[in-house]
């Protein structure tokens, strides 16, 4: 007669599977997660660009603060992910925080205005971390992004 079931080697074998597909799948999983963060707490920049855009349409310069481009202070726009967007020259910088993964807690994403001089009606191209500057335009403000390549969105690497 036969035994039914699995021997205990076979469990094991099992379990071992298992244990390795698990080390692959997790990194992967947690690494997804940290991006979707970074791309949720970039919706906030929308804000803060679209009030250098008007600034600078009217005024043919860019804002030095939140103030100058009428955008509520930096430390008045946060959300659950994000603990202030600031304004420097233009340049608009996340800092996350709050609930974010905390490998993100701390970290800062830039995006910088580019503009072609003497021609303010040329609209404002966002420059994401280390993109390549379009030729013609000159970009402003500094890059203060610090987080990983790994966790940036494709359109900032």
């Amino acid at each position: 007669m036969y035994a039914r079931g699995f021997s205990m080697i076979e469990l094991v074998m099992v379990m071992a599977v298992i244990a390795i597909l698990s080390l692959i799948a997790v990194p992967t999983f947690l690494d997804r997660n940290v991006r979707l963060q970074v791309q949720e707490g970039m919706s906030l920049a929308n804000l803060a660009r679209s009030g250098v855009a008007a600034f600078y349409a009217t005024n043919k310069e860019l804002p030095s603060s939140n103030e100058d481009a009428g955008v509520p202070a930096r430390e008045k726009i946060v959300s659950t992910l994000v603990t202030e967007v600031s304004i420097d020259a233009g340049a608009v910088t996340i800092t996350f925080g709050n609930s974010v993964n905390s490998a993100i807690a701390g970290k800062r994403l830039t995006w910088r205005p580019a503009i072609v001089k003497d021609t303010p009606t040329t609209p404002i191209s966002w420059l994401c971390n280390n993109m390549p500057l379009p030729n013609g335009m000159t970009a402003t403000g500094i890059n203060r992004t610090d987080i990983p390549g790994k966790w940036l969105p494709l359109e900032c690497r």
